[in-house]
């Protein structure tokens, strides 16, 4: 027989402060009477639990409702967004961008650090140069290289010397405390990371293969050598995930799985709401994905013939010169996102449908395995494809695929990551300041 056990008084203050500050995070400034009706609790509960909060420095008054006469009735309350201050940083094989933000996630501050000597038209190059070899024996299949971060950082991308490294790892750090001080905040109190690569799911290390930059590691030391921050690290398309489920293409759903279509190629998988990360945080390493139409198979420690040749901005590049398609990349951005976006503009139907079959028979593999119902092109690519190319893919996988899969254009783009590390911070910082889950 299982006895029923009510709620002691501080169990049932914690919950109903948690949930007056989700709200607040939620809707914004609100009085004392909209927190009665959206809680159902009582006016001296609300009362207590504002007083409590405000006490604790995480609620203050933000002024008076328009709509109320003046007076207590009319008070606002919010969050105080500056009590503590998180940031996101997206690394890449080309650079570091970061994004510092205050306790509500709206953001303070960006800043990008190049890598010497690197660009995504000089990413994508060395890999259309491998991909042009391979290309014409594979025919309609790309060719391989250094379009992919986490597949061939080594050879398309990478800080070359290790002096180089150190002086990127202090720069970024330089920049992130200058540009945290700029935005108000003396410090960060949680900084989510996103990397490419395995991220153990139980220590958070990041397994460095020897294809990723050495810099990589040694700049999250460089942050978790610093006190008082905490420092997550999470495969960055996972970030990316994280952001097209909560405010992205993929909102409101249970499951699906996002392909990430930027530099290089990867997957991230929601199911029952729940990102799965898989036992060694290998989930959505689809670059290694062996497919036809390519040259050969891919191997352990090099995915040259898997998805990755497919699909990676290098072999869409090349993909794109045979069809007469050329653009000029912008920055440390993917070059095949200019081509798919003139490819898109100019109607190149040739070109788009050879591009939509070659995303269509990696989705078809993960949807005969996980039927997620949903799949989402996010990264650069993906957003620079738009409806036009997710509808084209999603005809595409429904002649290759028995399950029903809707195939959705991602709206965040390649600010996914950072929208996903910002928060993923912010999730754990909440945590911490207000309690509970």
């Amino acid at each position: 027989m299982t006895t029923a056990r009510t709620a002691t008084p501080s169990t049932a203050r914690a919950i109903n402060d948690r949930l007056a500050l989700d709200l607040l995070l939620e809707r914004g400034p609100l009085t004392a009477s909209d927190l009665r009706t959206l809680t159902g609790l009582s006016r001296p509960t609300v009362a207590d639990l504002l007083e409590r909060l405000q006490r604790g420095g995480l609620v203050a008054q933000t002024g008076e409702s328009a709509a109320l006469r003046r007076g207590p009735n009319a008070r606002l309350y919010g969050l105080v967004a500056d009590r503590a201050h998180l940031a996101g940083i997206d690394i890449r094989a080309t650079g570091v961008s970061l994004v510092v933000a205050d306790l509500t996630g709206r953001t303070l501050g960006t800043a990008t650090i190049e890598a010497p000597g690197e660009s995504g038209a000089g990413q994508d190059a060395a890999g259309v140069e491998a991909a042009g070899a391979a290309g014409s024996a594979a025919g309609a299949g790309g060719g391989s290289g250094g379009g992919s971060d986490a597949c061939a950082a080594g050879a398309g991308g990478g800080v070359g010397g290790v002096g180089e490294g150190d002086l990127l790892v202090e720069r970024t750090v330089e920049t992130l405390l200058a540009t945290a001080a700029e935005a108000g905040a003396r410090e960060l109190h949680t900084v989510a990371v996103g990397a490419p690569g395995l991220v153990d799911p139980v220590s958070g290390a990041l397994n460095n293969s020897g294809k990723l930059p050495q810099w990589h590691t040694k700049l999250l030391a460089a942050l978790r050598a610093r006190p008082g921050t905490e420092v997550i690290l999470e495969n960055e398309v996972n970030l990316a995930g994280i952001a097209e489920h909560r405010i992205g293409a993929a909102r409101g759903r249970k499951d699906f799985a996002l392909i990430w279509l930027g530099h290089g190629v990867g997957a991230s998988v929601v199911l029952d709401g729940r990102l799965r990360r898989g036992a060694s945080g290998g989930t959505g390493e689809i670059g290694f994905l062996p497919v036809p139409g390519t040259v050969g198979l891919p191997d352990a420690t090099r995915c040259d013939g898997g998805f990755h040749s497919l699909v990676s901005s290098a072999a869409i590049c090349e993909l794109g010169a045979r069809h007469g398609l050329h653009a000029e990349p912008d920055g440390l951005r993917p070059g095949a996102e200019a081509v798919v976006r003139l490819a898109v503009r100019d109607g190149a139907e040739e070109f788009l449908e050879e591009l939509a079959g070659r995303i269509a028979v990696g989705a078809s593999a993960i949807c005969v395995v996980l039927d997620p119902g949903c799949v989402v092109l996010g990264g650069e690519i993906g957003q620079a494809g738009g409806p036009d190319l997710a509808a084209r893919v999603e005809r595409h996988l429904a002649r290759l695929s028995p399950l029903a899969t809707e195939v959705r254009a991602g709206t965040a783009g390649g600010g996914a990551v950072l929208a996903g590390a910002v928060l993923t911070a912010g999730d754990a910082a909440r945590r911490e300041l207000f309690g509970g889950e």
